[in-house]
């Protein structure tokens, strides 16, 4: 869902406010764009994604994962993984860069209102549901219970623990945390995150489980729900795939005949079951 008060294919420019250096590889950009009608125009849901263009580099998609009320500032988080977020690791507060978007349909926040809510990542790939977590703390009573279920191979792979201490405080909330290979110091589960799901605290007639991470983890979780009468339509993905227009045209994130970048990146089970089982998709 791309704003219909910015230009989907112009890059317009922002300021880098704040970096936040998170792990060795992991960085936040806090940004603001300089026009103040850009700025005041902007809106976005939790699950969209924004399209970051570093002048002479290239652009790529990055989630946005702060909460819609702080609007005006727009958090980015970001791991090194190729040219483009090489470049962008380099920049410091005052540099600016170019942003597209939003795009893309996002977590169904007005629809899961008044129900428990279930989230599960896995591997490094929490950053699509940061800004679910921040958007129902920042609204806490028109939600039900809230389960957080975050699972890494390794234990160091773990980021924003004091985001995890953070959310525990939060009322009827479970945080359950797992790694596949713990340090000796590692205080929470040594196994599959899958193994946690027996402590799990939802009502399947009235829950919306929201995942993103490894489709196989996410086929996973499908499984588990579906066994305990949860309905697919319930049951909410983030794909990801190689998106470089951001709005249906190039093709590279074509899901049959979705696009993950503007029928998605998030959709519900019922409606791509027969894509997310069949191999090849």
């Amino acid at each position: 869902m791309i704003n219909p008060n910015l230009n989907p294919y112009v890059p317009h420019e922002a300021i880098i406010v704040e970096r936040i250096q998170e792990t060795p590889d992991l960085f936040t950009l806090r940004i603001e764009f300089t026009d103040p009608e850009i700025r005041a125009a902007c809106k976005f849901e939790p699950g969209q994604f924004n399209m970051l263009y570093l002048y002479g580099v290239g652009e790529i998609a990055i989630s946005i994962v702060s909460d819609p009320l702080d609007c005006l500032i727009i958090d980015h988080t970001i791991r090194v993984v190729g040219r483009v977020t090489r470049g962008l690791a380099n920049l410091k507060t005052g540099d600016r860069i170019g942003v597209r978007g939003p795009y893309g349909r996002g977590w169904p926040m007005l629809e899961s209102k008044q129900k428990d809510i279930v989230i599960v990542t896995g591997g490094l790939g929490c950053a699509p549901v940061v800004s679910v977590i921040n958007y129902i703390e920042q609204r806490r009573e028109e939600f039900g219970r809230l389960n957080i279920v975050q699972g890494v191979k390794h234990s160091s792979d773990l980021i924003w623990k004091e985001r995890y201490d953070q959310w525990r405080k939060l009322p009827d909330t479970k945080v359950l945390l797992a790694a596949d290979v713990g340090e000796a110091l590692w205080p929470w589960h040594v196994g599959s995150v899958t193994s946690l799901f027996d402590q799990l605290e939802f009502d399947p007639d009235n829950v919306s489980v929201m995942m993103c991470g490894p489709q196989g983890m996410m086929r996973v979780v499908c499984d588990h729900m579906l066994d305990n009468r949860v309905a697919e339509s319930q049951l909410y993905l983030s794909m990801e795939r190689n998106m470089q227009c951001a709005v249906g045209h190039c093709g590279h994130c074509q899901y049959g005949s979705n696009f993950i970048c503007k029928d998605g990146p998030v959709f519900s089970y019922d409606k791509i079951r027969h894509l997310f089982e069949t191999k090849g998709f």
